[in-house]
């Protein structure tokens, strides 16, 4: 993901409401429903549950998104993959 990608993403992320869905959530991380209920349930996606209805916050989303996002450095003089 090129920096200008992540920007227009996070960009996204601010025109949606505070709480998403998870469906939400698929279409921003594109994820399927089953992986993405799968990082719910294990709470690595934080979430905010009111009764049984599971919304995850719109910022705790963009923070992380941040946390998991790298930059791959090559270093100077390395052309190609070593077999």
């Amino acid at each position: 993901m090129t920096d200008t990608t992540h920007a227009s993403e996070l960009m996204s992320l601010d025109a949606m409401p505070m709480l998403l869905t998870v469906k939400d959530v698929e279409a921003e991380l594109q994820l399927g429903r089953t992986r993405t209920y799968e990082l719910v349930r294990s709470g690595e996606l934080p979430v905010v549950r009111i009764g049984r209805v599971v919304r995850i916050p719109r910022d705790a989303l963009r923070q992380w998104i941040d946390e998991r996002a790298s930059v791959i450095a090559i270093s100077p003089g390395w052309s190609r993959l070593e077999r």
